[in-house]
């Protein structure tokens, strides 16, 4: 899972030659949460025909200072925010990817292709081409030229949307997985595709460029928090299997590929859950308002286990912060009071989506402080969004009786977790997941609670309000082909075995 933006104006700014790049800096910073692994923003200046990039490992804000933002000069910018699911953790892996040849054209993504490996080995046995990196975007770039360039056949290279339309759908055809794309094409606009299904998030906004007249800007980004954030009016979300294209001047072409028609939509269900930004908006529905029902849902199977004496607990408290919104919902239909036990740390990553275990158990230890007048004496709900690994409820709920709580039930905002993602999260193999081969009972036992409640398929359709969703994590049914998915998850394990 990553966050990406790209921007286009129609021109560059005499006062401000990095307007494209600034505002692509400060979409990202809106979108940390989605990766912290590093950052880069590539940004292309027609007056001179030329590129530029910065990118390196680390927070945004590190990567990036005054200086460098002025030197990414033009009137269009991509930039993405990190979260490795797929490839290494080196420099060479880091997006964007830009290429002059055969034309100039840079590229972020947000997913992952499951069968990268294979369409690797055919690109190299029938094409000769050679990988310079292992990250799976570089194949949308191979894809996307080679496409191109034999539209053109021996005419010198002439750029026209239904071209690329074509590209488009080579990609869709060949590339299995969750994903949504934004690039740049030199001398000509901004691009987006999102794959067949619509797992992965992408929307469209403009805004007013300069003082009068009908000029715009436009947005193409992973998350409507960014939009709201740099004062872009949100247009709608791109369509799964959609691709479009955006002129400097405003002109937009936009087309389903053929190949996408009559797919069925599976937007993944993590994004209401826990990646995206509660004050975002996915698929037209509020992340928010999702949440809160998520705890009234909730609130339904935790009052029937305590009307019927299962559990009596005194307070709700929240694993911070993703569950917050939901806990608050939870407390307020059971009428119990709602506590913040645990402090975090806001200096500290995201435990979940650091890359290996060792990382994420320190991680907990450092970003969460207890508040030890809610917790000593008390029975505990605490509320979480998920549960993958187990390791770090473990580690919490220690936490909370080391500090005086008498009993803690566990209640999650999703089902049990019990197959792989490939489409962006970082659970590929199975066999880390506590649910997989656990019942209830023993992943309460597991983890140290009295009781763990879950809820199901039906209760996150109720919630979300949304019938069709990938919850293939939940239920083994996934939108697109996973025939590789075994030779996908080891290697991502050997990946991350290289990292700890």
């Amino acid at each position: 899972m990553c966050g990406v933006i790209g921007i286009i104006g129609p021109t560059v700014l005499e006062e401000n030659p990095s307007w494209a790049a600034f505002e692509a800096y400060r979409g990202l910073l809106t979108l940390q949460h989605r990766g912290q692994d590093a950052a880069g923003i590539l940004s292309y200046n027609p007056s001179f025909q030329k590129f530029h990039q910065e990118k390196d490992l680390g927070l945004i804000a590190s990567v990036f200072d005054q200086d460098s933002l002025m030197k990414l000069k033009g009137n269009m910018a991509l930039g993405h925010t990190r979260y490795a699911t797929a490839g290494g953790d080196g420099k060479e892996d880091l997006q964007p990817l830009v290429t002059g040849f055969p034309f100039g054209v840079g590229m972020v993504h947000n997913g992952n292709v499951v069968n990268y490996h294979s369409v690797t080995r055919e690109l190299q046995s029938k094409h000769h081409l050679k990988m310079l990196t292992s990250n799976d975007l570089e194949l949308f770039l191979h894809l996307w030229c080679q496409k191109l360039s034999e539209s053109n056949g021996e005419e010198s290279f002439k750029f026209e949307p239904e071209k690329a339309l074509k590209a488009c759908e080579e990609i869709f055809q060949k590339l299995e997985g969750g994903y949504a794309v934004v690039g740049i094409m030199a001398d000509e606009g901004l691009f987006g595709m999102r794959d067949p299904h619509g797992i992965r998030p992408l929307v469209l906004g403009r805004k007013k460029f300069g003082e009068e007249g009908d000029k715009y800007s436009y947005c193409l980004c992973s998350e409507t928090i960014s939009l709201n954030f740099l004062g872009y009016e949100f247009v709608r979300d791109i369509e799964p299997g959609e691709f479009i294209f955006i002129k400097e001047n405003g002109e937009i072409f936009s087309s389903i590929a053929e190949s996408a028609k009559g797919k069925e939509k599976a937007p993944c269900m993590f994004e209401w859950i826990y990646f995206s930004g509660a004050e975002s908006q996915f698929e037209n529905i509020n992340v928010y308002n999702a949440r809160l029902n998520l705890g009234k849902v909730l609130a339904k199977k935790a009052r029937h286990l305590i009307q019927n004496g299962v559990i009596s607990p005194d307070v709700v408290c929240p694993v911070p912060d993703t569950s917050r919104t939901a806990s608050i919902s939870l407390a307020e239909n059971l009428g119990l009071p709602y506590r913040e036990s645990l402090i975090k740390n806001r200096y500290i990553q995201r435990s979940f989506i650091l890359n290996t275990q060792e990382k994420r158990e320190k991680a907990v230890e450092l970003k969460l402080s207890p508040v030890r007048s809610e917790i000593e004496g008390k029975k505990i709900l605490l509320v979480d969004d998920s549960i993958v690994r187990g390791t770090t409820s473990k580690k919490i709920i220690d936490l909370l009786k080391r500090h005086g709580a008498s009993d803690i039930t566990l209640a999650i905002t999703c089902p049990p977790l019990r197959y792989a993602c490939y489409y962006g999260i970082d659970f590929p193999n199975p066999k880390e997941l506590i649910a997989k081969d656990k019942t209830l009972d023993e992943i309460a036992d597991w983890v140290g609670a009295n009781k763990v409640i879950y809820l199901d398929e039906q209760d996150l359709v109720e919630a979300i309000g949304k019938e069709k969703m990938c919850m293939a994590c939940v239920n083994n049914k996934y939108p697109t082909s996973v025939t590789e998915a075994e030779e996908f998850s080891r290697l991502r394990h050997m990946h991350k075995e290289n990292l700890s």
